[in-house]
């Protein structure tokens, strides 16, 4: 691996763009320690202290929704209006089509999220500065006369933000190296990682080292499933035209065994935070009967409890197998193969060939979505070691740091290979 970064680093169009990446990721971290006036730190960081939903907003903002600063909501608006279109492409047929055009139908669906964020990134804006301002982390924010001024200025730049951290992942996009928006929360997620170090070595040193043990085989164990695939083996008839044979070949179909990669993750915490959230704010209602409901939810939904984490680990194997179908179906690989002359041996195409496809990825799905449910309660699990659910990294941080590395490896390999060097893959 220190070879081909070796490689890597010789060569001036590659060494540019790993430059470029890291400016681009210096500037964003730099813009997420710049605060929106009227914050107070000290109350800001205990609301952080005691609010699980606000954690994870922080960990997709990069870090920057801990400062409340101007890209405080960092690109998860944008990945909300991603998910909402995968969610609608099976049932608007003009965006299903969209998706089948090419280069040019998915630069037309990037523009339509673009539009959506804009709204959602004022509604999230919104949401989150009430709550801070509920909790007295913020002041002059409300639609109030005196603080009508200060609450849109607030949200304009809020939502300025969050497109200027797309704009920065854009730009990794397009002249740097690895996914701009998944390299942006990286940043965020192991930009952490010094001060939770730190903070055990002072309280907990024997703790760390069992922290770190259990990182290490949790990557690795990531690796091994991100990595893992069912290869479906495909023949192509051959169709003679004149005097040339095409077809012929044989190739398989790559099924992971973990398709949906974080996204059950992230339906699942914003699912069972959602009880809470709503009943915290009526459980000192005057009405008896709903004060008591508010504080049966709290309790159930109270992530120091075992019911919580039960829901947790269930919740997460039905995403991961519902958002698996769902992205498999777009697909529609039955019928592509069939237009193209391909088939799996031994099965009909159409149909047949559908059905051997899904059953196929059904069960090896049922590996991935119990390794995400034990990745999502593996605080809960390391608890009873450590005594502490705080961990180095989130599980969904360790998700998204495996994947990111992973990724941006696979794109300086496929640079080095061009050149005829030796990427970071042995073969």
């Amino acid at each position: 691996m220190l070879r081909g970064i070796g490689n890597a680093l010789k060569l001036p169009d590659l060494r540019k763009k790993l430059v470029f990446t890291l400016v681009i990721l210096l500037v964003y971290r730099f813009a997420s320690h710049i605060p929106v006036p009227g914050i107070d730190s000290e109350g800001l960081r205990k609301v952080f202290q005691s609010n699980q939903l606000l954690g994870l907003l922080n960990m997709f903002s990069g870090g920057a929704m801990a400062h409340f600063s101007v890209v405080a909501m960092g690109v998860y608006p944008y990945i909300t209006a991603t998910i909402i279109f995968q969610l609608l492409q099976p049932l608007i047929p003009g965006l299903e089509e969209l998706a089948k055009e090419g280069e040019a139908g998915r630069n037309k669906l990037n523009q339509y999220m673009l539009l959506l964020t804009l709204p959602l990134a004022a509604l999230q804006g919104f949401s989150q500065a009430t709550l801070l301002q509920r909790s007295g982390a913020i002041s002059n924010f409300g639609f109030a006369r005196a603080t009508l001024l200060p609450t849109i200025a607030t949200l304009l730049t809020l939502t300025a933000g969050t497109m200027f951290a797309i704009w920065l992942g854009n730009l990794i996009d397009e002249e740097g190296i690895g996914n701009g928006v998944s390299l942006i929360i990286f940043s965020g997620v192991v930009a952490e990682i010094p001060q939770r170090v730190g903070a055990l070595i002072l309280g907990n040193p024997v703790g760390l080292v069992v922290f770190v043990v259990i990182t290490l085989v949790t990557v690795v164990a990531i690796i091994f499933v991100q990595e893992g695939q069912r290869r479906i083996p495909v023949q192509y008839a051959k169709r003679v035209r004149g005097t040339k044979v095409y077809g012929g070949q044989s190739t398989h179909i790559p099924l992971q065994v973990n398709s949906a990669g974080m996204i059950p993750l992230i339906f699942s915490v914003s699912i069972m935070l959602l009880p809470g959230v709503v009943a915290s704010y009526v459980v000192g209602s005057s009405i008896g009967w709903v004060a008591t409901i508010a504080k049966t939810v709290s309790g159930l939904f109270d992530s120091s409890g075992v019911i919580y984490w039960v829901l947790y680990f269930f919740l997460v194997i039905g995403f991961t197998y519902f958002y698996t179908d769902m992205m498999f179906q777009q697909q529609n690989l039955a019928q592509m193969l069939q237009r193209q002359g391909g088939f799996v041996s031994g099965i009909r195409p159409g149909k047949r060939t559908s059905d051997y496809l899904n059953g196929v990825l059904r069960r090896i799905t049922l590996v991935g979505a119990v390794f995400l449910g034990v990745i999502a309660i593996l605080p809960f699990l390391s608890k009873g070691v450590t005594g502490t659910s705080e961990m180095l990294v989130t599980s969904t941080g360790l998700l998204i740091v495996v994947g990111v590395v992973l990724d941006t490896m696979k794109q300086l390999e496929a640079q080095l290979l061009m050149r005829h060097y030796e990427g970071f893959i042995k073969r």
